[in-house]
């Protein structure tokens, strides 16, 4: 099966490091990876184990926009141009999908290959939050190239996307958030963490989000029922020290099957977890919910940046679902 799952949390929650830490169990048991680094601060390559140039060699997905919708764009007849493209933009009928496996000119643009001690994964990455930014862009419009991927992914066996996604509102600026199968929400037993939850909860709560928290930096019992008092059912593991980890972040990491027991446990309930939620998919939600958002989209500063009806982009008799995951363009149901 395959699954799209983010990491969420304010910074310096641990977000980060929990995503590599998934990655890498999910790769130790062999599944096909693609990870990307959707936070505002670009932490993931490092995280997997890359040098400072390596990942700052990393092609940023935002420079190369253009790219991206020509080729998901393919054929689709309602689609003018890529030009008339926004992140929202949903797939329709002549639509190129992505598959996690394939080789195509995105992934061959965007994404590299980082070998792991029990694996390979592919890795993205949105590009940095650079000065050159400032007044003139905000975070979710970089995020853009990442969404309009996701929308236009489709299924196979043993397949994951694992996204580090920024925390706060960003995430919400458009419909990334609901085109997870899992939110694993990361949050210190504080205040502070758990008032992002609640802010996550509340916007989430109205789309069908399957939310669950990991709690981090867990230091004994009492951390564990403040987070428990705090978040009720939605708490599902708490982490605590991890020699293993500090090791890690210190640049000299052991090899990942000499990460503790208790850690590697807590891996594969996540991975059980979102397994658990994929079963539960509704794939014409999962559709319409596209299509409500890029219409929210359109209506407020769509139509009017590229001078085009972009409600007319909309395939009404389109359903991204199972039945697309051949190859080649797609084909109606």
């Amino acid at each position: 099966m395959n699954m799209k799952i983010a990491f969420v949390g304010k910074g310096g929650s641990g977000k980060t490091t929990l995503s590599s830490l998934f990655i890498r169990h999910l790769a130790a048991n062999e599944a096909h990876v693609i990870a990307v680094d959707a936070d505002i601060n670009q932490h993931l390559g490092a995280a997997l184990g890359l040098d400072e140039a390596e990942a700052a060699a990393l092609p940023a997905m935002g420079a190369h926009l253009p790219l991206i919708k020509d080729y998901l764009r393919g054929s689709n007849p309602r689609i003018a141009s890529a030009e008339t493209m926004i992140k929202t933009t949903p797939p329709g009928e002549g639509s190129r999908l992505l598959r996690v496996r394939e080789e195509n000119p995105i992934f061959a643009a965007c994404a590299r290959t980082v070998r792991l001690d029990d694996g390979d994964v592919r890795l993205m990455a949105t590009g940095p939050f650079t000065e050159s930014d400032l007044g003139v862009a905000c975070y979710h419009s970089k995020v853009g190239a990442v969404e309009l991927c996701l929308n236009h992914l489709v299924d196979g066996p043993d397949e994951y996307v694992v996204v580090d996604m920024t925390a706060g509102s960003d995430s919400f600026a458009s419909g990334m958030f609901t085109r997870f199968d899992m939110t694993f929400l990361v949050a210190e037993p504080t205040r502070k963490g758990v008032s992002v939850y609640r802010q996550y909860k509340e916007y989430a709560r109205d789309f069908g989000v399957a939310l669950k928290v990991v709690g981090n930096k867990v230091q004994g019992p009492d951390d564990l029922e403040f987070l428990r008092a705090e978040v009720g059912d939605d708490l599902l593991i708490g982490i605590g020290h991890s020699d293993w980890v500090r090791s890690m972040e210190k640049g000299r990491p052991s090899r990942f099957e000499l990460l503790e027991a208790d850690n590697r446990m807590a891996l594969q309930t996540l991975q059980d977890t979102a397994e658990d939620s994929y079963g539960s998919r509704d794939w014409e939600r999962y559709t319409r919910q596209m299509v409500h958002f890029h219409l929210k989209n359109a209506e407020s500063w769509g139509n009017e940046k590229t001078g085009a009806d972009l409600a007319a982009q909309v395939d009404p008799a389109f359903v991204l679902d199972e039945r697309h995951t051949g190859a080649g363009v797609t084909t109606p149901v």
